[in-house]
């Protein structure tokens, strides 16, 4: 087995080049794109927004004179188009392996009682006619933490190195949007990166991670780091196309850390459709347990938000 975990623990990141075959990428790149233009179309009422970073998200999606949309949620969501193909994908052996060595999980060791929590299965997509960019942030630690509050939360979130929930982006387009700062997932920010602005285009050691059709990057998600998103011309071909998922780990760590993931993942809405009776999968046993996993977390009704703006 490559030794992912040690990559992702020494820089807080770890790409996987081809992951997907040709034909993969091809069908994938089809359901992604039909997604993508079913959302822009304002047929879909889950996606994020310019010049939103982070949830809640509006109802309406702004005309592409102002940037249109940035991302697509719920691709497992019942009514969604191509709905199948996309779970098809997301509980598929390529992403779960990874995801299982990531989480510490052994197979053979597990038993009957799954371990994995079905989390978020969204997409990223490039705005319309305007570039977009999100600040530098960690995804579970807010920027005005001191120091202290920050090595804190730090060591909390991974308890010797374990983290509670594996996060994706698998690529379909060529994309070099992910900026991160290598190693920053296990240490405060620096008095440079404390005190530079929300936009910095440059930080010391920052590195832009870079993905071809197929490729995938797994990432720490307090790895400090930012999104560039170059614009694609309205009406145009999809020029960024990058499914982002997460996958989670049962019972990890107390109460209260468990709450805080709970609103990490439910924030975005998922809590409130995956109990439904039509969002099972014909996908086995498995798929269904980690679905059980999630509804377990509650409906997200009065959870908060991890991050405001």
């Amino acid at each position: 087995m490559p030794g992912y975990l040690e990559s992702l623990q020494r820089d807080g990141f770890v790409k996987i080049r081809g992951l997907l075959s040709p034909d993969e990428i091809t069908s994938l790149r089809n359901a992604a794109a039909e997604a993508a233009s079913f959302a822009r179309s304002g047929k879909w009422p889950h996606f994020r927004t310019v010049p939103k970073q982070f949830p809640p998200w509006p109802k309406t999606p702004p005309p592409a004179s102002e940037g249109g949309i940035w991302g697509v949620q719920h691709l497992l969501h019942p009514e969604f188009p191509n709905r199948d193909y996309f779970a098809g994908v997301y509980f598929s052996d390529k992403i779960l392996s990874v995801a299982e060595e990531l989480l510490g999980v052994k197979r053979e060791e597990v038993g009957d009682d799954e371990p994995l929590v079905m989390e978020l299965f969204n997409m990223l997509v490039a705005p319309e006619t305007k570039n977009f960019e999100l600040r530098w942030h960690r995804d579970d630690i807010p920027e005005t933490a001191s120091p202290e509050e920050e090595e804190t939360l730090l060591q909390k979130k991974s308890p010797n190195g374990k983290q509670s929930h594996a996060q994706y982006n698998l690529a379909l387009c060529p994309d070099a949007s992910l900026v991160v700062i290598p190693g920053s997932h296990r240490r405060v920010r620096t008095e440079t990166e404390r005190n530079a602005a929300p936009y910095e285009p440059v930080l010391p050691n920052q590195l832009v991670v870079q993905l071809q059709p197929g490729d995938a990057v797994f990432y720490d998600s307090n790895i400090l780091h930012r999104g560039v998103y170059q614009c694609k011309p309205e009406g145009g071909e999809e020029t960024r196309l990058t499914v982002h998922g997460s996958v989670g780990l049962k019972g990890l760590g107390s109460e209260e850390d468990r709450k805080v993931r709970a609103t990490a993942v439910l924030q975005h809405g998922v809590g409130a459709w995956v109990h439904r009776d039509d969002a099972k999968f014909g996908l086995g046993d498995r798929p269904e347990k980690m679905r059980a996993n999630l509804v377990a977390m509650g409906t997200g009704e009065g959870v908060g938000y991890s991050l405001q703006g």
